[in-house]
């Protein structure tokens, strides 16, 4: 896949505000009280992918979660995006992703939404991931008909993971309506409360528990990107509601990647990439009789369903990413890490980056202003001409309400003990 994209996708953090105070969080002790940043800079970093990565690249709007920006700089940063030819791709838990914002959205431009609804968010009211699929079901209510790629994130941890087969069962249902479903292993990094995953936890064993939903064996291995102690991907057609392997035929798949690497596939309008695979195939006609000969063998497999379906077949792909904890960072799967954060300075490692995001975040940043040159605090929001240094945060300074993870607990602890003692 990295012949197709010269990367798998740059996170474009635009607040560290969340609306959730997630378990399993990657955000820091201190996020909450850092003011977003300057529209200016982020549309400075928004070039900056583009001249790292260039067009086509999956731009990941994200944070925090980025429907708390205000409403009309989010617009604009999606636009922005859009008119340099790289894909927006909305990273949301969904609580202000209204039907209003998202068609917006995709008016300025947004390719890809992905909500991430899992467990971990104890969202009051649902305690399983089957009580979320109600969740999950408004969710692509709000997205009907307006063009975009839809995605869900589900972070795997030792509380959901026996749930896995049956929420691959929800995906299977709504194949076509969602594209892809993500599921990232628990690890260790960030504000949330819970640290490492349990043993039983691992790529290779969420695998397995996608296969039992699934109802099929997959390959998850045909088709790589970035190191594969990270990352695993796996593509599935979909008719009268079973699913079949797309990749089980790893050879073709693999020839077929390589010789169409240059072409333009774009995967929400499946008109024009079939035009374009049809031109390729007019340059390239020796491809036409295995291409034709996969089809053959796929159909013929599929040919009950098929019929059922009446030859309507739909896709759906599954992905796995397996983040590293904080304290554990490997630096071989760092250099061939194919999800990046954009920070002021370039893309980093998204692993690195949650590792050390204070070191970012809590940075003052220079912006240019006409001929000179200020520095805008983050945690105030004020600009000044001299660079005061890495902004130190004191939790105790802010409102317990805009504390999250432990910082919270520590407080509340603090507190606790406080009235114990006044009590005694």
């Amino acid at each position: 896949m990295g012949l197709r994209w010269p990367i798998g996708c740059v996170a474009l953090e635009v607040t560290q505000r969340c609306n959730l105070d997630c378990s399993l969080c990657y955000l820091s002790e201190n996020s909450e009280a850092v003011k977003d940043v300057p529209l200016k800079e982020v549309f400075r970093r928004i070039d900056l992918i583009f001249s790292h990565y260039g067009r086509h690249t999956d731009v990941q709007v994200t944070g925090g979660d980025p429907t708390l920006r205000d409403r009309d700089e989010l617009l604009a940063v999606v636009a922005r995006i859009s008119s340099l030819v790289m894909r927006p791709t909305l990273m949301t838990n969904g609580i202000r992703a209204s039907r209003s914002l998202l068609s917006a959205l995709a008016a300025h431009g947004l390719v890809d939404v992905v909500f991430h609804v899992d467990t971990t968010q104890q969202r009051k009211g649902f305690t399983t991931e089957r009580e979320l699929n109600r969740i999950r079901t408004e969710y692509l209510g709000r997205t009907r008909r307006l063009g975009l790629s839809v995605m869900f994130n589900t972070t795997v941890h030792d509380g959901n993971f026996h749930e896995i087969p049956e929420l691959v069962r929800f995906f299977r249902a709504h194949a076509g309506a969602i594209r892809t479903a993500s599921f990232q292993l628990q690890a260790a990094a960030g504000r949330g409360v819970r640290r490492g995953r349990g043993a039983g936890i691992s790529p290779e064993s969420v695998w397995r528990q996608i296969e039992a939903g699934a109802g099929t064996s997959l390959n998850f291995e045909a088709s790589r990107i970035g190191h594969p102690g990270c990352n695993r991907y796996a593509l599935c057609l979909e008719a009268n509601g079973a699913l079949y392997d797309a990749f089980s035929d790893a050879s073709f798949i693999n020839e077929l990647q390589t010789a169409t690497a240059g072409i333009a596939l774009p995967r929400t309008d499946r008109l024009v990439a079939l035009r374009s695979l049809v031109a390729w195939l007019g340059l390239h006609p020796r491809f036409v009789y295995s291409i034709a000969k996969w089809l053959a063998a796929k159909a013929w497999v599929m040919k009950s369903d098929l019929v059922r379906s009446r030859g309507r077949v739909r896709t759906l792909s599954f992905a796995i990413h397996n983040f590293m904890d904080a304290q554990a960072l490997e630096e071989d799967r760092i250099q061939a890490c194919v999800f990046k954060v954009m920070t002021g300075d370039g893309p980093m490692s998204m692993c690195l980056h949650n590792a050390k995001r204070d070191s970012f975040i809590l940075r003052p940043m220079p912006l240019n202003e006409g001929p000179t040159v200020v520095f805008w605090h983050p945690m105030t929001g004020e600009r000044s001409q001299q660079d005061p240094g890495l902004a130190r945060a004191d939790p105790n300074g802010h409102p317990l309400r805009r504390m999250k993870g432990q910082t919270r607990q520590r407080a509340l602890l603090k507190r606790r003990s406080g009235a114990a003692r006044e009590s005694g």
